[in-house]
């Protein structure tokens, strides 16, 4: 994680971001979103993300101030019905008229990387800090690289050029994101992208090794035992299913718990260290133990209130994910979004008329 470290930060003065959410305060928007959206038939969940995403958003701070989403419901929930209708298609073809899949599959393959740059652009337009929004302005010709040619070459090589693929949709975000008049910028290189997939990929190696030497020991044991006491009972033979179903538990555990905080903190600690906004930098220093320390305490939790622990759950996860970043800056910030403001006036909202859908994905 050193070696992603920003180089120059030793000149800038430090502005950590802060969560400010409570579990209980949260809850109880959790509990009545859940509510009107069972007795709404998942309509009204387009008003309860609103709901979610300003609560989040409104507690994360940064030098004081805190952030704000903007989208509308209504758009959201026409988002949702072409998200459906969509599914529905595909569906449908598959079920029904399966030799219409290889026309339908095309078709959505050549429609979603429009639906998600739309949703970038939507995401980011109704998203602001100190009163000045963030934008896109990514063109289309880009997304469909980003989103169907790069994963159709990764793909092909057998997932070779999968971080290849990371490393040019961080940068197409990322390039392409602004804050009033001023673009972030990625330097995000792809050895290191390679890095962190060989790094994970030899973890999730050892992890495996490890699964199967201690599968192989507990089958050798039931079988020593079967010959030296005799062929295996019925009974017996269920301990054995119980002993594999206890292995595959386990399995999954290792891999949420060992092999992707690995994977998610170096990711986000590489790419938030590679990225910049004019004269400021990021700092990212999300800790893999802390991460899967968190997602642990947050399954047990689930479990054993029946879900009911899931609100407190995102809370504990946005806080660790938030908190784990900090901007490098070089002068403060409410003077640099004052500048942005005043430049961000000759624009206006001329193309606020365009982001009217989210297509939640």
């Amino acid at each position: 994680m050193d070696s992603q470290a920003t180089p120059d930060s030793t000149t800038l003065h430090r502005e950590p971001l802060t969560f400010t959410g409570s579990g209980w305060e949260y809850f109880r928007i959790w509990i009545v979103n859940l509510a009107l959206s069972i007795a709404t038939v998942g309509i009204y969940s387009a008003w309860a993300k609103v709901r979610k995403m300003q609560y989040f958003y409104r507690n994360t701070q940064l030098a004081g101030a805190a952030f704000n989403y903007h989208g509308r419901p209504a758009a959201i929930l026409r988002g949702r019905i072409v998200a459906l209708a969509l599914l529905a298609l595909y569906q449908g073809s598959t079920r029904f008229a399966p030799a219409l899949t290889v026309v339908v599959l095309p078709v959505l393959g050549a429609i979603f990387p429009w639906l998600l740059w739309r949703s970038l652009r939507f995401r980011l337009h109704n998203t602001s800090y100190r009163g000045l929004r963030f934008s896109f302005a990514g063109n289309l010709k880009g997304a469909y690289s980003v989103f169907l040619g790069w994963p159709l070459a990764a793909f092909v090589t057998g997932y070779l050029l999968a971080p290849l693929w990371h490393q040019r949709l961080k940068r197409y975000q990322h390039d392409h994101t602004r804050y009033g008049q001023s673009t972030f910028s990625f330097r995000g290189r792809i050895g290191e992208f390679y890095s962190v997939y060989f790094k994970t990929s030899a973890w999730t190696l050892v992890v495996l090794v490890a699964k199967l030497f201690a599968f192989g020991v507990a089958i050798g044991m039931w079988r020593g035992a079967s010959v030296r006491f005799g062929p295996p009972s019925d009974a017996s033979r269920q301990d054995v299913m119980w002993i594999g179903a206890a292995f595959l538990v386990v399995a999954y555990l290792a891999y949420m718990l060992g092999v992707m905080p690995f994977l998610r903190s170096r990711m986000t600690n590489l790419i938030w260290n590679r990225t910049r906004l004019g004269e400021f930098a990021f700092e990212s220093r999300l800790s893999a133990i802390r991460l899967a320390a968190v997602t642990f305490t947050n399954l047990l939790g689930i479990v054993f209130t029946l879900g009911l622990f899931t609100p407190f759950a995102q809370i504990r996860m946005a806080r660790c994910r938030v908190e784990s970043l900090t901007v490098l800056a070089s002068g403060p910030l409410d003077d640099f979004a004052a500048g942005e403001s005043i430049d961000e006036t000759a624009t206006g909202e001329e193309v606020a008329d365009f982001f009217d859908i989210d297509v939640a994905l």
